[in-house]
């Protein structure tokens, strides 16, 4: 097995070093997979490359990944032994109805792993993102003229919920209270919680302020460091997709919890590696806190507010849903909440201001049945 190399930077751009690494590593995964797909798609590489994100080209190759293995594994389509060796003749024998088979196949599958059979089942977004990956290979494949003609028009329709359809999920402000009084005080949290509680809470809470009130992204606060944080000018620097950077006001209670946390309870950059010094988020072992350790955080904690269990508690992107909802009900402009949330499209925006937090609870209060009471005659 290869030995991972040791990276290192000779950063002369104005980012930090951490997002620039972050890059790299994302362009890496993506390197890697083109490594395990077959060559005749190099021209397919090089238009995601050229025309989308680096997250949507990661998803986009994972899925093709993951296509390529299943017509090895379920079908005799191919007669590889291995995602590369799949020959560009074998692609050319696909046909529409071979690819509508494979999403319906995702549905639901089992998978046996150490004696273990895993039951993995994909909803209809899930679905419809490996569905486009596939139309954007086949039309990128038949524009190179690698195939003589475009199946994706017999692509079977996959019904996923518009936007103003789904239920928006977010914190109401008394849950809100709730779950800052827990990480305030350690109320609500388990014996051994509060243990590790004990050694973070500071940091827990400068998490959730900072989600609470910018309705930051879970990578956004995750790349955050020290040196984003301009207190004497009142800001702090964050970097959003598209390698956009953007300047953040600080307000008076974000001040505050952010410099306790640094002041109070963060380890002297002494005591770290040279790579984590200027994170600003650490685990317990002095390293750059991993979303999913975030993630986990916040599930936590947001479970507490809305008294479920821990794997009922919400994700960071609900959060961001509590901190667009909160500041539209008290009356803020859409097009502010737009621009401070970064959303592309105002319409977006719209959907948490056409939610309404309380509506349904209200609706059912008001249409109490009188029951027949237990024990009376």
């Amino acid at each position: 097995m290869a030995r991972s190399k040791t990276v290192k930077l000779h950063n002369r751009s104005d980012k930090p070093d951490n997002v620039v690494l972050r890059q790299h590593e994302t362009e890496q995964k993506c390197e890697d997979l083109q490594k395990a797909l077959p060559n005749f798609m190099r021209g397919f590489f090089a238009y995601l490359k050229g025309n989308v994100l680096p997250l949507t080209r990661l998803n986009y190759l994972s899925d093709i990944r993951f296509f390529c293995q299943y017509l090895i594994d379920e079908t005799d389509l191919t007669q590889a032994e291995e995602t590369k060796g799949i020959k560009l003749t074998e692609f050319q024998n696909i046909q529409a109805v071979d690819i509508n088979i494979f999403i319906d196949w995702c549905r639901k599958y089992t998978v046996e792993k150490d004696d273990v059979q895993i039951v993995y089942e994909n909803s209809s977004r899930t679905l419809a993102r490996k569905k486009s990956s596939l139309s954007v290979l086949f039309k990128q494949l038949y524009r190179d003229g690698l195939l003589e003609k475009n199946i994706t028009d017999g692509f079977d329709p996959i019904r996923v919920p518009k936007a103003g359809e789904r239920e928006i999920k977010a914190l109401q402000d008394d849950e809100v209270m709730v779950m800052l009084d827990a990480v305030s005080t350690g109320a609500h949290l388990t014996e051994k919680e509060r243990q590790f509680w004990e050694k973070t809470k500071k940091r827990d809470k400068a998490i959730l302020i900072l989600f609470l009130t910018y309705g930051l992204r879970l990578f956004e606060l995750q790349q955050l460091n020290v040196s984003s944080f301009n207190f004497q000018r009142g800001e702090f620097k964050i970097y959003r997709k598209r390698d956009k950077e953007a300047i953040m006001p600080l307000n008076i209670s974000v001040t505050e919890v952010v410099s306790d946390y640094i002041e109070n309870e963060r380890p002297d950059d002494e005591t770290l590696d040279e790579i984590h010094r200027d994170a600003l988020f650490l685990s317990l072992q002095g390293k750059r806190m991993t979303e999913r350790a975030i993630r986990d955080l916040v599930k936590k904690y947001t479970s507490i507010g809305m008294a479920t269990s821990r794997r009922g508690g919400y994700s960071p992107h609900k959060l961001r849903a509590t901190a667009a909802t909160s500041l539209i009900g008290r009356g803020n402009s859409i097009f502010d909440v737009q621009a401070l949330l970064d959303h592309e499209q105002v319409t977006t925006t719209q959907l948490y201001a056409d939610h309404k937090m309380n509506v349904k609870r209200d609706l059912v209060k008001d249409m109490e049945w009188e029951l027949e009471r237990k024990g009376e005659d």
